[in-house]
C-alpha cells in the first residue's frame, strides 16, 4: 500500500469549509464524511480531514489553535505549472479565503503562492522544474 497524509484540520464552520476545499478542486468523499466531518480527496494519497471542533476535540485534548491568530503548521502543495499555481490561489481567494498571506517567491526554476482557508489555515502552493533545480544545485557545489 502506498502512504497516505490526512491532514486533519479543525472548522469553525464544515459546510462552508467543505465548499471552500471543493472550489479549489478537492473532491468530497461521501464514504468517510457525515455531520462531523468532510473527507476531502487532493489526491490518490493526499487527504484533507476537516473535522468541527467537537469532533476534532475526540482526538486531543489540547486546545485547538486559532489559525487566524497563531501558526502551528504550514500545508504544501505541489501544482503542475506557474499557471496552475496562480489558478490555485484565485481560486482560493473567489471561494473565501486569502491570497499570498506569505511572500510569493520566485526563482525561475521554482515558484510559489500562498492562501489561508477561511479558519485561517495557511497551504503554500508550489511549482518546481526539479531538472532546473537540480541543475543550479550541481553548478553551485
Amino acid at each position: 500500500m502506498a502512504k497516505m497524509i490526512f491532514v486533519n484540520l479543525p472548522v469553525s464552520d464544515l459546510a462552508r469549509s467543505t465548499a471552500f476545499y471543493q472550489a479549489i478542486g478537492a473532491e468530497k468523499s461521501p464514504q468517510f464524511s457525515d455531520d462531523t466531518a468532510s473527507c476531502m480527496v487532493v489526491s490518490e494519497s493526499i487527504y484533507v480531514m476537516l473535522l468541527t471542533h467537537d469532533k476534532y476535540r475526540q482526538f486531543t485534548s489540547k486546545k485547538i489553535a486559532d489559525a487566524k491568530a497563531t501558526s502551528q503548521v504550514l500545508l504544501c502543495l505541489t501544482a503542475d505549472g506557474r499557471e496552475a499555481v496562480d489558478d490555485m490561489v484565485g481560486k482560493a481567494q473567489g471561494a473565501g479565503g486569502g491570497a499570498d498571506p506569505g511572500p510569493k517567491q520566485d526563482y525561475g526554476f521554482m515558484y510559489g503562492r500562498s492562501f489561508e482557508d477561511p479558519d485561517g489555515h495557511h497551504w503554500e502552493v508550489m511549482w518546481m522544474d526539479v531538472a532546473a533545480a537540480t541543475a543550479a544545485q550541481s553548478a553551485t557545489a
